[in-house]
């Protein structure tokens, strides 16, 4: 039988006892709290520190726990390492299950509607990988009709770009329409305007918790000892703006102006049981990206345009694992900080409806899809876009990670030579 908790939840929550996901939240414009959520509940973690539930959890003094929640983003537990992650995660569980805790715990949870939520983790670095086979190979088939859809490195190392910190947004945050140089085949000349060819990317993120040193690289079996949760991500893609400025050293404008994330951190331990093996890789990897234990993931991923689903991309398909990304990234040795995010990049599966961006599902804006109200290429602007993912979680018993969501405003220019 499942483990049930004495707070009340709907039973088709993404949010049961068993997935207890980590953010920061505000209420009446007050500081900015760490919590963790069950249900439609929220519970700070420094109130039950102060309330003394945290007590000899993973060794550490009142102190020591409180100086890891008493803060405004999740990098300090973070940075705590998986020790510290599995014993409060285990007296969460404890004292969210066992009825002896009510009268103390009951008077410190929030309604979810009662708080905002921000962004849960004070972003060091960003990385975006390219790991869908589907993803790439229909990218390659339209842009490289006449030749091999996939470049002669994609099956020996998971390809990435480097992304900005800085405009990493928390669902909901409005997504101004960028302006940048773009220029159509049949123009002589570039222009300066808004992107006329605004999409999506649904993909999944990593948020590292415990540190590498310069120099040093982390190897595939140490992934879960240095990443701490997964979110959801979009990274939002100008595309004509890709095109023209992506040659010869790729995403720059066309990505940068915003990535939105989901505010709910599902921490690694909450998704064993999601699990799976990854598909089989061919030709075989070099050594240093062998992963005998992989974190392959079975999620369920939902993409919606103005509350009509447009795709369902199984993130189970995704080539390259996260282990081999992490293991990639700092294979020159480059070092990782707390709060550094590595997203998965497109998920894309075999069939036309498990297509991760529009780019894919309009077939470069060849064949329109439909929306419920007309017919879609790209995003017009007062589109809304949310991507929602679920997972088995452990018990039996469905996790979901909440959604990511964000509305396109217009931009402030028109038009521009």
């Amino acid at each position: 039988m499942a483990a049930s908790s004495w707070v009340p939840v709907q039973i088709e929550t993404d949010f049961p006892l068993q997935n207890l996901p980590y953010g920061v939240v505000s209420r009446d414009r007050s500081d900015r709290h760490v919590v963790t959520r069950i249900g439609d509940w929220v519970l700070p973690l420094e109130a039950l520190t102060l309330a003394g539930l945290f007590d000899d959890c993973a060794g550490l003094s009142s102190n020591q726990l409180r100086a890891l929640f008493a803060t405004d983003a999740l990098n300090a537990f973070m940075a705590s390492g998986p020790v510290v992650w599995s014993a409060i995660r285990a007296r969460l569980t404890e004292i969210l299950s066992d009825s002896s805790y009510r009268s103390d715990v009951e008077p410190l949870l929030v309604a979810v509607s009662d708080v905002t939520v921000h962004l849960p983790v004070a972003v060091a670095d960003y990385v975006d990988f390219y790991s869908s086979l589907d993803h790439a190979k229909n990218v390659g088939a339209m842009f490289r009709p006449d030749s091999e859809p996939l470049t002669p490195n994609w099956r020996h190392l998971p390809i990435g770009y480097h992304g900005r910190s800085a405009t990493i947004v928390v669902s909901g945050t409005p997504v101004i329409r960028p302006n940048g140089q773009r220029k159509a085949p049949d123009e002589e000349r570039p222009t300066f305007g808004p992107s006329r060819r605004l999409d999506i990317e649904a993909e999944v993120g990593f948020l590292v918790g415990v540190p590498s040193a310069l120099g040093a690289s982390v190897p595939t079996h140490a992934f879960a000892d240095h990443v701490f949760g997964v979110v959801l991500v979009n990274d939002w893609s100008a595309r004509d703006l890709q095109a023209w400025e992506y040659v010869p050293l790729g995403p720059f404008l066309g990505k940068s102006f915003a990535t939105s994330v989901s505010p709910w951190v599902v921490p690694l331990e909450a998704l064993g049981a999601a699990r799976v093996a990854p598909p089989h890789q061919d030709p075989p990897v070099l050594p240093y990206l062998v992963d005998e234990s992989p974190w392959a993931l079975d999620l369920a991923l939902e993409v919606s345009l103005n509350d009509h689903v447009i795709s369902r991309p199984p993130f189970a398909t995704m080539y390259w694992t996260p282990g081999q990304q992490l293991a990639h990234l700092t294979s020159n040795g480059a070092s990782i900080r707390t709060g550094d995010l590595f997203a998965s990049g497109t998920v894309s599966g075999p069939e036309r409806d498990q297509r991760g961006s529009l780019l894919e599902l309009c077939w470069g804006g060849l064949e329109p899809i439909s929306v419920g109200t007309g017919e879609r290429t790209f995003l017009q602007d007062g589109d809304e876009v949310v991507i929602r993912a679920t997972a088995q979680g452990h018990d039996g018993v469905r996790i979901g990670f909440g959604d990511v969501r964000g509305t396109i405003e217009p931009s402030p220019v028109t038009s521009g030579a």
